[in-house]
């Protein structure tokens, strides 16, 4: 039987992510935009209802091209209000907007997202070394540093939680527990 984190378990999209995704470093643009947004999409959520619509995030944000995205306008966010495939929240619909507009600035500056996030995450990856989920923190200073850094350039929907599950997901710290079998391949 393989041990795996256990917030994965029970559900095959879940399993799926876990075993193939969660904690491995992403350094393509679009799917460090595609987790950003879906990790503050959560916000209030359970990740399983983000798994559940990612499908619908990528068929109405034009699977997270970036340039596609910021032209998006009022009757873009007024379509997107009454997609049941997304989170219909007028601010996160927004906020993804306007994160597509500030990522092109960050990627015009910087040459990538990639670089200016891995810059911001310091000396990620970080393999961390959890025993159970209960050491897993919600925050670290590095998320709250990152989040400011964020915030200051205008990214929405990136408080340091958001950022700290963002920096799971896109692999720029290994939470897998150390009982997981991923634990040891990422």
């Amino acid at each position: 039987m393989t041990t795996r984190c256990e917030w994965a378990a029970g559900n095959d999209l879940m399993v799926e992510y876990h075993d193939t995704e969660w904690g491995v470093p992403s350094h393509d643009d679009g799917h460090l935009f595609e987790m950003l947004i879906l990790e503050g999409s959560q916000a209030g959520l359970s990740w399983q209802t983000i798994l559940n619509k990612r499908e619908g995030y990528r068929r109405a944000f034009a699977d997270f091209d970036l340039a596609t995205i910021s032209a998006y306008g009022e009757s873009d966010v007024e379509r997107l209000v009454q997609d049941a495939g997304i989170v219909r929240h007028r601010g996160k619909i927004e906020a993804t907007i306007n994160n597509a507009i500030t990522a092109l600035a960050v990627q015009a500056e910087f040459g990538s997202l990639d670089a200016y996030l891995w810059e911001l995450a310091a000396s990620g990856p970080v393999n961390n070394a959890r025993a159970t989920t209960d050491d897993i923190p919600a925050t670290t200073d590095v998320s709250e540093e990152m989040s400011k850094a964020l915030k200051k350039r205008g990214f929405r929907f990136v408080g340091p939680t958001t950022v700290y599950a963002f920096m799971q997901s896109a692999g720029m710290v290994n939470d897998h527990l150390v009982t997981c079998f991923r634990y040891n391949e990422v």
